[in-house]
């Protein structure tokens, strides 16, 4: 589906930026912005299962500002994809400053289904969010939701609806979560791209690809 961030501005397309015939887009996979929701708790497994329903559909926190580069690059003509989840989409529309972008479901985070621990272990959702993706990733411990497996094969297909849109020669800037762009990552090195640029691991964090 196109989400509109705006209704009063075409979609801009980019005149290939120079690049010859044949010549492959960049792919750029970015994290969202810093979402609303506290951290500053402290919980058990099942309370860490309900912060994170509610994380998933939250939205950004208000006044922050995406950073120039990469706002210049989804403002400049790359076609801007992101997750459906709303703090992806609310971080597109920053980056974007009205210009439409794709959402699509295929793009959400992989699942985060907290281990059966027993109700006197409480931590932050930081350090849940840690264990609860080490026995999703080692043990997978995905209930009803999601496999490795199936997380793999979801990051593949990512990556060839990413390649397919840049073999255009468009710039591409993908904005949803940091571990399943990581997943992307490696699907897209799998199939021969080559990572040229990486900055951090946090809100904004980014991750470029080229094809060689």
């Amino acid at each position: 589906m196109i989400w509109r961030a705006s209704l009063h501005r075409p979609w801009l397309t980019c005149a290939p930026c120079g690049r010859p015939d044949g010549v492959a887009g960049v792919i750029t996979l970015v994290r969202h912005g810093e979402p609303a929701l506290s951290r500053d708790i402290s919980l058990d497994a099942v309370g860490y299962g309900a912060w994170w329903a509610r994380y998933e559909v939250g939205s950004l926190q208000t006044e922050q500002s995406p950073p120039d580069d990469i706002a210049a690059l989804a403002r400049g003509g790359a076609a801007v994809v992101t997750s459906t989840r709303p703090r992806a989409m609310e971080s597109a529309a920053l980056l974007t400053n009205g210009r439409p972008f794709a959402a699509d479901d295929l793009y959400v985070e992989a699942p985060l289904p907290p281990p059966p621990w027993p109700p006197w272990i409480k931590m932050g959702p930081r350090l849940w969010g840690f264990f609860t993706r080490f026995w999703w990733w080692f043990f997978d411990h995905h209930l009803t939701e999601e496999s490795v497996k199936q997380a793999h094969v979801r990051a593949d297909l990512a990556a060839g609806r990413l390649i397919t849109l840049a073999d255009g020669g468009q710039d591409v800037l993908l904005v949803a979560h940091g571990f399943f762009n990581a997943m992307i990552g490696r699907a897209l090195t799998a199939r021969g791209w080559r990572r040229t640029f990486g900055r951090g691991y946090k809100y904004w964090s980014v991750r470029r690809f080229e094809k060689p």
